[in-house]
């Protein structure tokens, strides 16, 4: 009988406060103040224990490096809201961009038009002058 063992992700919480502090290269109190604050939410045990995932070590380091830049933690809350709103959006985009390609592939297939390869014959849109 063979067991198959798969890795946990990075989101898995699987490290104890103590490691996640020597991985982050925080003191586990400051990891207590980034969870009650919502900078960084850990996991939690059924005894109330705090785990961390692989992605909330890469987080408190973000915050370690843009509070010793010197942001404040309501500032190092922004940048990090921010950041998670380009990703997001970067990725709808990329999304779109998929859709669009295989929507100029259908009208090329289904209308015998031909599919252009770039669009540089657009001229960028301009905001009128007033």
């Amino acid at each position: 009988m063979t067991m198959d063992f798969t890795p946990p992700g990075p989101e898995a919480k699987v490290f104890v406060i103590s490691v996640a502090a020597e991985l982050s290269g925080l003191h586990p109190q400051t990891l207590r103040t980034y969870d009650r604050l919502g900078i960084v939410e850990a996991g939690r045990t059924g005894g109330g224990g705090r785990r961390y995932s692989l992605r909330d070590i890469e987080m408190l380091r973000t915050v370690a490096r843009l509070t010793a830049e010197g942001l404040g933690l309501e500032g190092v809350r922004r940048v990090i809201e921010l950041e998670n709103q380009v990703a997001a959006l970067q990725a709808k985009v990329a999304d779109l961009q998929a859709e669009l390609s295989l929507a100029h592939q259908a009208l090329g297939t289904v209308q015998n038009l031909p599919v252009l390869a770039a669009e540089s014959h657009l001229t960028p849109w301009r905001r009128p002058r007033r």
